[in-house]
């Protein structure tokens, strides 16, 4: 019975990494050159860059994208450096809670907690991550439509 259930499992293994995407090869080598250099995020954060800071604390800072896509974006970046959420570890578990404490106070300062905004997190090529420096888009101000194309959902109705 042990050995059976071993061969099952090990079979929906076998056919679950068929499924599993994987990052291109060109993406993978832009993201290692990127990290070596080190992220935009933590020369703002060590006032190396500039930036329109609206938040900042001990842990955590939050300012204008240099292209805001609503009337209200801000990115909130803890400033641990962690690339992406596949590189958290258990002892971030709080500082990347407070995250949403941020976008929460962030939210009702900026007159957008009662009509509605948008967290977001991008992660890895598939979602379009370009600065391995996790963070987190707070957007509003205005409707802001679907989170992504909504091809996929039209061609797979059931």
């Amino acid at each position: 019975m042990i050995k059976l259930q071993f061969f099952i499992f090990s079979i929906l293994g076998i056919m679950c990494t068929n499924h599993v995407r994987s990052q291109s090869a060109e993406y993978l080598k832009q993201k290692a050159e990127k990290i070596e250099k080190g992220s935009v995020f933590t020369k703002i954060i060590n006032r190396e860059a500039p930036a329109d800071i609206v938040y900042e604390d001990g842990e955590i800072i939050a300012f204008v994208p240099l292209r805001p896509q609503a009337p209200v974006h801000f990115l909130i970046v803890p400033k641990k450096e962690i690339h992406t959420i596949n590189d958290m570890e258990e002892e971030d578990a709080l500082v990347l809670g407070k995250l949403f404490l941020v976008a929460k106070k962030l939210a009702k300062e900026h007159g957008i907690s009662e009509s509605g905004y948008r967290l977001s997190i991008n992660n890895n090529e598939d979602s379009g991550q370009s600065v391995f420096h996790l963070h987190m888009h707070i957007m509003g101000g205005k409707k802001l439509g679907p989170m992504v194309d909504q091809d996929y959902r039209n061609n797979n109705k059931h």
